[in-house]
């Protein structure tokens, strides 16, 4: 993979500004080491832990390793494993061994998985011995036979303090920590180079390939003033994604606060887990905040170390939100941006509350955010518009991918982010539309044309339409109006069925199935979307009604 991603000029430029600088995250981790060897850097929530000095040797050795394995500087590597110490291991240890880090999500559909190892050329792959009940080396098999040029298994075992190794099924040595040192001399990753590759939603049901440099995150961290060296983090969110790098490989390592990670969010562990850690900062989506605040367990559950929800991905509704902060004595933090543009605002403590929880924040200047309208017209002075920017936070691009680049970027530089936005006179930002057609589960995009690919392809639905339909708790679900062949009904259940067999990641199932004679058209015979919208806001009222009728 060619590494150097970004120009010299823009290099030269951020570093002048003091945006960007030549520390890497693997130096900011010697550097806790040599300070507090012995503080917890990460705890899992199987009770694997790491200290620092721990997360330094062990990096070192596994980076070792990995280049002893054949891998060269610049070759990609596919990392899937569950959320928690050994995955973040896993991406120093390949920055350390000059290896590009290709993140699988764990909840990842097998062709989604097998799509990003096939976009990146990524031919070692790197797992546990299972993943989420099953064998590993069946789940290599089947990205193989989806597309995806693995060559090369590696198979990893980590207790707090040791690591195993297996190549293709053979033990692979893990050198001592001089030795280690000694091999990968001079790999290490600078922090302007690429040394990540995630996904991101795409319109086809394929992700996209989103590179990443460690300056464009440290910049982000570089935000959040409020975070201190003496929190304590719980991260629920999934660390591939942008959110979850934030706040999970980024933040607390430039600070050197201790991390508490969960494989699966669950409301009672993790209400337990502030309890028991006395957790200060929590990084949740706001569905999962919205899950917290209906638990039962939050009267009973001393929730008073907790001061701060660092939340993204949807719009907080206020009502709940401010809730929540009087419940916890917390105070909740959101942010605007996307896995491709970083962040280009956000909220402080500062706030007064009605910006803290009506709005995105306040815009960040060095992210240069314009507005244009459906003409491309720059429509910034009127204050709404498609929302685009030019700054130290974004992406260098999708990797291989010159088409989707094109429309990610404007022929100036000028990166689009897909919401239209409402900046006020005091610069503080508003999502109030969409200009593409996704539907927003639990802060997740859901592309609804992609759903509707992959469920035409079911041999008794003749035609489909995705809409969102509105939820309490996750914001929006994926709901489904088909016309089927032979004009019976079709169950959720059975569809849900069908997309598992094709490998069709979880997320993008529909919730709800609605049959119909046929699909309502609009003008130039597209189908009209807002009347079915509006057609499923309407069943659900109706049940609601009955509902409540019969109680």
């Amino acid at each position: 993979m060619k590494l150097d991603v970004f120009p010299a000029g823009v290099i030269a430029e951020y570093t002048e500004l003091k945006f960007w600088d030549d520390e890497s995250i693997a130096a900011r981790i010697a550097r806790h080491a040599a300070r507090k060897p012995h503080d917890i850097a990460f705890l899992g929530d199987d009770n694997l832990s790491i200290t620092w000095r721990q997360y330094d040797e062990l990096s070192a050795r596994l980076a070792a390793a990995l280049a002893r394995s054949g891998l060269r500087r610049g070759d990609p590597l596919g990392i899937l494993l569950p959320d928690g110490p050994t995955a973040h291991l896993a991406y120093v240890a390949a920055e350390r061994a000059g290896l590009v880090a290709v993140g699988i999500g764990p909840r990842s559909g097998a062709r989604e998985a097998a799509h990003l190892l096939h976009e990146t050329g990524t031919s070692t792959l790197l797992t546990l011995e299972q993943h989420r009940g099953l064998p590993t080396a069946a789940l290599a098999e089947q990205y193989r036979g989806l597309g995806a040029p693995i060559a090369h298994h590696i198979t990893l075992r980590h207790s707090n303090d040791t690591l195993t190794l297996c190549l293709d099924g053979r033990d692979l040595a893990i050198p001592a920590l001089s030795d280690a040192l000694a091999a990968i001399d001079g790999l290490a990753l600078g922090p302007n180079e690429l040394f990540f590759v995630n996904s991101t939603s795409g319109t086809t049901g394929l992700p996209k390939c989103v590179m990443h440099t460690q300056n464009r995150w440290k910049y982000f961290h570089g935000k959040c003033a409020q975070f201190r060296e003496d929190d304590i983090f719980l991260v629920v969110v999934p660390s591939p994604f942008g959110f979850g790098l934030w706040m999970g490989h980024f933040s607390p390592t430039m600070l050197g606060a201790k991390t508490i990670l969960m494989q699966e969010f669950d409301v009672d562990t993790t209400l337990a887990a502030i309890e028991r850690h006395h957790v200060t900062v929590l990084a949740a989506v706001t569905t999962q905040v919205l899950m917290l605040l209906a638990s039962p367990l939050l009267a009973s559950t001393d929730v008073s170390s907790l001061r701060i929800v660092q939340s993204g991905g949807e719009k907080v509704p206020f009502g709940p939100a401010a809730e929540f902060e009087r419940r916890t004595d917390s105070r909740i933090l959101q942010f605007y941006g996307s896995n491709e543009a970083g962040c280009v605002c956000g909220t402080t403590l500062v706030d007064p509350i009605e910006k803290r929880l009506g709005t995105a924040g306040r815009l960040f200047p060095e992210m240069r955010v314009r507005l244009f309208d459906d003409d491309e017209r720059d429509v910034t002075a009127e204050g709404v518009g498609r929302c685009a920017c030019n700054g130290p936070g974004i992406t260098p691009g999708y990797y291989g991918n010159d088409e989707a680049n094109a429309k990610l970027f404007r022929p100036d530089g000028w990166m689009y982010l897909g919401d239209i936005v409402e900046v006020d006179d005091d610069d503080y930002l508003r999502v109030v539309g969409r200009t593409a057609d996704f539907i927003i589960r639990g802060g997740h995009n859901i592309s609804a044309p992609a759903v509707e690919e992959e469920i035409l392809a079911h041999p008794r639905i003749a035609m489909a339409a995705v809409v969102a339909m509105p939820d309490p708790v996750v914001g929006e679900r994926v709901c489904a109006y088909v016309v089927t062949d032979d004009g019976a009904n079709l169950s959720v259940e059975e569809l849900a069925s069908f997309l598992s067999a094709k490998g069709v990641s979880k997320t993008m199932w529909p919730e709800r199935v609605v049959v119909i004679a046929e699909l309502p058209r609009a003008a130039g015979a597209k189908v009209a979307k807002a009347e079915l919208r509006a057609d499923i806001e309407r069943r659900m009222r109706e049940t609601d009604t009955q509902s409540s009728a019969d109680e």
